[in-house]
């Protein structure tokens, strides 16, 4: 249950984002992935309007050494985002398309680039 309460305000949010007007060198829209909190739990990650070009290593797993990869993007933007299985976009990759392009919980990412 609180999973589906997670999932329902970080969609809500989703929402909101992406009918407030961006800048021009920002992909607009949300990204969202899922990690694993503190306690364990799933938690969801979201990116509101992220920079195009600019690579985003994902906070909440910055560090190799004391967290676990994200996982499950979903690409609400209007541009391709590009996730990457290392900090500072290092390592293999994998595009998502703009508008709704997602992938599953086997795609693995620390880092994304919007273009």
């Amino acid at each position: 249950m609180r999973l589906r309460s997670t999932v329902a305000a970080a969609f809500g949010a989703l929402a909101l984002a992406v009918a407030v007007p961006a800048s021009a060198d920002a992909a607009s829209g949300g990204f969202s992935y899922t990690y694993s909190g503190l306690d364990g739990a799933p938690q969801i990650g979201l990116l509101f309007n992220p920079p195009s070009g600019a690579c985003v290593t994902l906070p909440e797993v910055a560090d190799p050494a004391s967290s676990s990869p994200a996982h499950t993007p979903w690409n609400h933007t209007d541009a391709t985002a590009t996730v990457f299985t290392g900090v500072d976009c290092e390592g293999d990759y994998f595009t998502l398309r703009p508008n709704g392009g997602h992938a599953s919980s086997r795609l693995k990412l620390r880092s994304v680039v919007f273009s």
